[in-house]
């Protein structure tokens, strides 16, 4: 089952994968930690791995401006953790903010961009057609 909050959701079926994954927090430290919406128990969860490289989206209103658009490989905790060698020690504090009944925003992303060229197993994993 899909980790959400009344704002958040998982896409069941994303058309590329690995897949961009919504942020439900970061924290102030050194290397930050990431916590998504994927969850282990789906079969569509974010099938990170460690090596691969994302940037991070963060819109206004969610506090830690400072790592919009910072991007670094990740090391993967579980199936909804990771980390990133950046320091957000100094950083605003990460926040979901809460929206208008109806309005539901555009919320912090983590996109995959990139994969440590060592490894490369991500790139050549052909998730289509679905099961």
């Amino acid at each position: 089952m899909p980790i959400t909050t009344p704002n958040y959701f998982v896409v069941q079926n994303p058309i590329f994968e690995p897949s961009m994954c919504n942020i439900l927090s970061i924290t102030n430290a050194h290397p930050a930690l990431i916590t998504t919406t994927a969850d282990g128990t789906n079969p569509y969860a974010n099938g990170y791995q460690t090596g691969l490289i994302v940037n991070l989206k963060i819109p206004q209103g969610f506090g830690m401006v400072q790592a919009n658009d910072l991007y670094a490989p990740i090391t993967v905790i579980n199936s909804t953790q990771f980390t990133m060698p950046i320091d957000t020690t100094n950083f605003e504090p990460f926040v979901v903010p809460s929206y208008n009944p109806g309005h539901n925003g555009t919320p912090a992303q983590v996109v995959p961009i990139a994969e440590d060229n060592s490894m490369l197993t991500m790139a050549v994993q052909n998730v289509l057609p679905r099961p």
